[in-house]
């Protein structure tokens, strides 16, 4: 078995594979400060209510875009699971190619959906990531990361809402009944899920026209990738566990053989 890690801006998000099999899947904040021995024992103690015990490891693999909480995870994992964890980042084996005029910006998390995205659907496709940012990257049928596009996310826009306007209340982001709001909490959920679908379908439509491709595969992944994909043709796939699956799926390509 393998855990897989992905830390983001606001939840890292952790899954635990038996060859090809997600056996679980948990989270933790990534906001809140920890020492590597907190670490460790909240990742132990979670993996034992599952069932499974940190000895029975036999590697582990992070993606991360917050660096500040590096150094005392991979501790944790080294001292508390016994293993030599992987952290994706340059030298990687990807399978994937980044031409864009910075390659090592590109975060870890969205190398990740890339090759996922790839690996099971082929290329070329569209990889949405529904997070803390909402971000779409390109991937051409030569596995090519051509170009990525970022945006807020719906939970940040959320919270520039209620926290800069005082008369706006903190709110559940939700698709409301209708887009013909009549008060305050049903008039921000339609603006901030009706103005993603209007966003998610722009940009489709705009990276489709200016790449020349048409038959381009769209596949969505994040929190909030489902109730955009359930009211857009947009979208063709939501795929829930796509990062874990790249994580996996990079642990493999970069494993030591057994000797």
């Amino acid at each position: 078995m393998i855990l897989v890690i992905d830390v983001g801006n606001t939840n890292m998000v952790l899954g635990v594979y038996e060859k090809e099999e997600l056996r679980a899947t948990f989270r933790i904040m990534t906001k809140m400060p920890r020492t590597s021995d907190e670490y460790g024992v909240l990742i132990t103690q979670i993996l034992l209510n599952r069932g499974i015990e940190a000895e029975s490891l036999e590697g582990a693999i992070v993606a991360s875009v917050v660096p500040d909480v590096m150094h005392a995870l991979m501790g944790a994992l080294v001292r508390y699971t016994k293993t030599r964890p992987m952290s994706v980042g340059p030298g990687m084996k990807t399978g994937i190619r980044i031409i864009t005029e910075d390659p090592r910006a590109i975060g870890a998390d969205r190398v990740v959906d890339a090759v996922a995205a790839y690996e099971k659907y082929g290329g070329p496709v569209l990889v949405l990531d529904f997070g803390t940012a909402t971000t779409y990257d390109l991937i051409t049928e030569k596995g090519e990361f051509a170009a990525g596009i970022t945006a807020p996310g719906m939970g940040i826009s959320s919270e520039a809402l209620w926290t800069q306007a005082a008369k706006l209340p903190k709110i559940e982001i939700r698709k409301p009944k209708t887009i013909l709001a009549q008060e305050t909490i049903s008039s921000m959920q339609a603006g901030l899920v009706y103005g993603q679908i209007g966003q998610t379908e722009y940009i489709v439509r705009k990276v489709k026209e200016e790449s020349g491709i048409r038959k381009l595969k769209v596949v969505a992944t994040g929190g909030l990738g489902r109730l955009i994909a359930q009211e857009t043709d947009a979208i063709d796939i939501y795929d829930s566990h796509l990062t874990m699956e790249g994580l996996r799926i990079l642990y493999e390509k970069n494993k030591k053989p057994a000797i």
